[in-house]
């Protein structure tokens, strides 16, 4: 059967995940895209629903997606062009939307190597720059991300979509800025900040130990707090008229710091 209808109560359901009140309350991210849909199962992600309309894929090979999603578990809809136009959010779509299981953990379920290497966002409001910073994450092979009082939930679609679907791939946290400095003061991890009147370059420190990498929001940088409480404050040289990076650009710079001292 292939729901063909916008008003179908499913269609209803997955659209109204686009809000971070019900992904929250169902406990569930919304993931579009094959590349990004394979990453999630392949990272041991649930999924829980698989949408999909054959009128826009690529490659039929990427059928087999079908299989692994129901061998999981998951309920799979075929939608029509109509309806799948109105449940993807990309520009381009390539006809493929699942939900999967997500919560992000509790800071005490957070796995840390011998040497701990975390990455603190506080208060970045953008999805893609949160997107972007998990996947440089990734690849840095850091420990884990946590959202210091976060404006944006971990399972925004465009977190997801920047990231290439890199939250399934890497530990992710939200939690309070006082509990976070308390959980990384227990583990004796230091805490490096980023800010631009720092007085040490960003190579400086000693980043072969256990280490905290902190970044503030977009506009107001890290707040009083990460301020006062950290290890050593650095910045990022910058001899042009604008006053400051993009801050996945900064974070891209300081975690292959982190990568270079210790390789």
């Amino acid at each position: 059967m292939i729901i063909s209808s916008p008003h179908n109560p499913k269609v209803k359901a997955l659209a109204a995940l686009r809000e971070r009140r019900a992904r929250e309350a169902a406990q569930l991210a919304l993931v579009e895209g094959y590349e990004e849909l394979s990453l999630a199962l392949a990272s041991g992600a649930q999924p829980v629903e698989l949408f999909y309309a054959p009128v826009y894929f690529r490659d039929a090979a990427q059928r087999a997606l079908v299989a692994q999603c129901q061998a999981r578990g998951a309920a799979c809809y075929e939608v029509s062009e109509r309806v799948f136009a109105k449940l993807a959010y990309r520009e381009h779509p390539d006809g493929w939307l699942g939900t999967f299981a997500f919560q992000p953990r509790p800071l005490d379920a957070l796995r840390l190597s011998d040497t701990p290497f975390v990455v603190i966002c506080e208060g970045v409001e953008k999805p893609g720059n949160l997107g972007a910073i998990l996947r440089t994450a990734d690849a840095a092979r850091a420990d884990a991300v946590i959202a210091c009082d976060p404006r944006t939930d971990w399972a925004n679609p465009n977190v997801i979509r920047a990231s290439k679907g890199a939250l399934f791939a890497v530990q992710v946290a939200a939690a309070g800025s006082h509990e976070t400095l308390a959980w990384l003061r227990q583990r004796a991890i230091r805490v490096i900040v980023a800010t631009p009147a720092a007085p040490l370059p960003y190579s400086a420190p000693d980043y072969r130990v256990g280490v905290a990498i902190a970044l503030g929001a977009e506009k107001e940088g890290l707040s009083r707090l990460w301020l006062e409480n950290a290890d050593a404050a650095v910045a990022i040289p910058m001899f042009g008229k604008v006053n400051s990076l993009n801050v996945s650009a900064a974070a891209a710079l300081l975690l292959y710091e982190v990568v270079r001292q210790r390789t």
